[in-house]
């Protein structure tokens, strides 16, 4: 998703230095009520916009997200893991050393990331080149999640606009083969086979076109932040769209369409608004940018952010504030979906696995 624009380079000062007071690592508690597990969103109350989110092999939950310049973090890419997607503890930077073909301006985006079978981690980002070229996507390795990443040295592909943005790594289940995801700007959502050492796309590989913008449907404006999930052998595309930053009058939600193939075509449900599963409450202003969790007992869960109209501005900086949210989807007919259409609010029973610490 876009990076929040930072206005003025005194509000950037002043966030550096005070940054430089903040630990590297610390953790951020989500609210749980009683022994009997239930937590309050939201689950990371700072800043974490535009989370992916992995199971790592290691048994713990990683979560990464766009850059982070403020009082309260800073980082080219934030990172945090979890025993139980509620309680959170925030890593230091996940990609210490910005990639040397991009800008000097600290805007990275969006991070998606992936363990392959062999425990290397894989983060892909979008950046803007520090040439000519545009927005790139961007890939970096580390050797297991929990350690940093380091830039391969070059871009993936690069182009005008903001097309290049927004990157989710997939390993089909089914086929055994790895995808990338990605797209915004009024184009559709785009995906491609990787190679087998993920870093370039396979040979003799296209671009496929799996979604297009539908203007005729709410939020649809614009399409980004693909994130597909195989639920009963069918895949389903969980995406974003319209307007992820603007305050006081956002419009942001998360949508989705299905298939039976991880190239599409992807079937949006129904006309209208059906393919709506989460959107605005008084509370929470343009949820969207999600992940899927699947929790030890099966059950799925949205990861997402959010506005919170409480606290809508983030420290230092002239841009929205995004904390991460968690709720459970719920499956019917088919078709996946959050109660209420909403991000929750008040005590929630909690994922299962892992431990309350």
């Amino acid at each position: 998703m876009r990076a929040s624009v930072v206005a003025g380079i005194a509000g950037i000062l002043i966030g550096i230095v005070l940054a430089m007071t903040v630990p590297a690592a610390r953790t951020v508690v989500g609210t749980v009520t009683g022994a009997n597990g239930f937590f309050v969103n939201p689950v990371i109350g700072t800043d974490f916009a535009d989370p992916t989110i992995l199971r790592a092999a290691d048994g713990w939950w990683y979560a990464y997200s766009t850059e982070q310049l403020t009082v309260e973090r800073m980082a080219n890419v934030q990172a945090a893991r979890s025993r139980d997607l509620v309680n959170w503890e925030l890593l230091p930077d996940a990609l210490p050393v910005e990639a040397s073909w991009a800008a000097e301006n600290r805007d990275v985006w969006a991070p998606g990331a992936i363990q392959a079978p062999d425990g290397r981690a894989y983060l892909y980002f979008a950046a803007l080149a520090n040439t000519d070229l545009g927005m790139c996507l961007g890939v970096a390795v580390a050797d297991s999640p929990a350690d940093p990443f380091t830039d391969i040295g070059e871009p993936l592909q690069c182009g005008t606009g903001f097309v290049n943005i927004d990157a989710m790594p997939f390993d089909d289940p089914i086929s055994g083969r790895s995808y990338l995801y990605w797209g915004s700007d009024g184009s559709p959502i785009y995906a491609r086979e990787l190679a087998e050492d993920r870093t370039r796309f396979a040979a003799g590989s296209e671009a496929v076109a799996v979604l297009e913008p539908d203007p005729d449907r709410p939020y649809e404006g614009l399409i980004e932040a693909p994130w597909v999930h195989v639920h009963d052998g069918t895949y389903y595309l969980f995406y974003s769209g319209d307007d992820c930053c603007s305050w006081p009058d956002p419009g942001y939600a998360v949508m989705v369409a299905r298939a039976d193939s991880p190239l599409g075509p992807f079937e949006r449900r129904g006309p209208g608004d059906q393919h709506i599963v989460l959107e605005a409450s008084e509370r929470w202003e343009a949820p969207g940018h999600n992940a899927v969790a699947v929790d030890d007992a099966g059950r799925t869960w949205l990861v997402y952010h959010a506005i919170d109209s409480r606290k809508p501005y983030q420290p230092a900086i002239e841009a929205v504030r995004r904390p991460m949210l968690i709720d459970p989807i719920e499956w019917v007919d088919g078709w996946p979906t959050v109660a209420g259409r909403a991000p929750s609010e008040g005590a929630a029973p909690r994922p299962a696995g892992g431990s309350l610490r």
